[in-house]
């Protein structure tokens, strides 16, 4: 028996007027997800605990069977375990990111332009990330390259907690006074946050970057501060062998900590340029070669959420049903049974362009147990069905005993 998680970050939305007060998911054209929900339980499941940020950290930590309330620890330090990082219990670690800050001469006067600074390459990136290391890489800093903007500042033997440290996604095209951690154990980071600017002002990636018309990496911004975290053991939890296909080193670094096994795929980006066909082939190995059970993670849905790009959201959803679903189908059809879990992790609705706590849709579907379900795969169509999950890490289990 196989089983597949197909998680469709941020996938979920808001209603939509120029959409005709329809969500992205209900516009998209998604004929493998519908046939599908033809014969598939339906229903809304509860994935961001209350009290809890709805970060992708908590959310997906949730779907893969963890509850958050008992297991998280902070989203960098699983961005940390998948850049090989190694931890001590007095460590903490932030998600160091990349971003374009307006001009204005005053830090706090400014402007939160882009938080990805125009989705810059991997490459470009750890030339940056390189100069910030030898400048602030001191006194028990270090700095660590990433993929694009994603990157990871680690203190060392750090006694004290470090505040509130707000995602840079959640105030885009906001000025930034009211957002600086005002806590005085973050002083010497917010200090590193502004004195960046001057370092990389005329860094020559900004330089090339403004001289092609792309946003330049004006700055480091630092939030999602945690410690090493302890997850159980995925085999143990579930006699399951698990595995993890994604762009993202926060989902690469779950699987890691859960001891799965983790796909690298060339061309995984995160955003809808991604290689939706590598990562298909890549569970599919993993599939073929041992895994029970393969977690696929794809970021581009809440990228385009976050950057209030509504075609390219419908996009990123109709590419993920033709691109991956359909070949991945092809694959599972051929076994004598097999389930998929379909659904996000949280929503990312585009008039926010930040993520909620909503309940979120999800469908599964078994090749040997026929349910009657719906006839499209959207968020109306799940809460028509009056079946709630309220706890989102009992999702995996549902899927098993179905």
């Amino acid at each position: 028996m196989k089983y597949v998680i197909l998680l469709c970050d941020g996938m979920a939305d808001y209603p939509i007027e120029s959409l005709g007060n329809k969500t992205p998911l209900e516009i998209a054209n998604t004929p493998n997800m519908n046939k599908l929900c033809n014969t598939a339980e339906i229903g809304l499941v509860k994935t961001v605990p209350d009290g809890m940020s709805p970060g992708s950290d908590v959310a997906n930590l949730s779907v893969m069977g963890y509850d958050p309330k008992e297991f998280y620890t902070g989203r960098s330090p699983l961005e940390a375990a998948n850049m090989g990082i190694d931890l001590n219990p007095e460590d903490m670690t932030l998600r160091c990111n990349l971003v374009t800050l307006s001009d204005e001469e005053n830090f706090e006067d400014k402007t939160m332009v882009d938080y990805c600074a125009g989705d810059i390459s991997t490459e470009e990136a750890a030339e940056i990330i390189k100069t910030v290391n030898e400048h602030f890489g001191k006194d028990g800093l270090e700095f660590y390259p990433g993929v694009s903007y994603r990157h990871c500042l680690v203190v060392r033997n750090c006694n004290n907690e470090l505040g509130n440290f707000t995602p840079p996604h959640d105030i885009s095209k906001r000025v930034i006074k009211g957002y600086i951690n005002p806590d005085i154990n973050a002083e010497k980071l917010i200090d590193i946050m502004i004195k960046s600017g001057d370092l990389l002002k005329n860094h020559p990636v900004n330089v090339k970057r403004i001289a092609e018309g792309k946003k330049p990496a004006t700055n480091v911004w630092f939030w999602g501060p945690g410690r090493k975290p302890a997850l159980k053991n995925f085999y143990d939890k579930t006699g399951l062998k698990g595995g993890v296909v994604s762009a993202v080193d926060l989902i690469k670094g779950i699987g890691r900590c859960a001891e799965m096994q983790v796909a690298e795929v060339e061309g995984a980006t995160g955003y809808i340029d991604t290689n939706f066909e590598g990562k298909m082939e890549a569970a599919i190995d993993m599939l073929k070669n041992g895994c029970d059970y393969v977690y696929i993670h794809v970021e581009a849905p809440d990228e385009c959420g976050h950057r209030g790009e509504c075609e390219n959201k419908i996009k990123s959803i109709e590419y993920i049903d033709s691109k991956l679903l359909a070949p991945l189908l092809d694959y599972l059809n051929t076994l004598d049974d097999f389930a998929i879990a379909i659904l996000p992790d949280h929503p990312t609705p585009l008039s926010t362009m930040t993520h909620c706590s909503d309940p979120v849709p999800y469908l599964i579907y078994k090749k040997s147990k026929e349910i009657k379900g719906a006839d499209v795969f959207n968020e109306k169509t799940a809460t028509d069905s009056g079946i709630y999950v309220e706890e989102g890490h009992n999702l995996i289990n549902k899927m098993m005993n179905l």
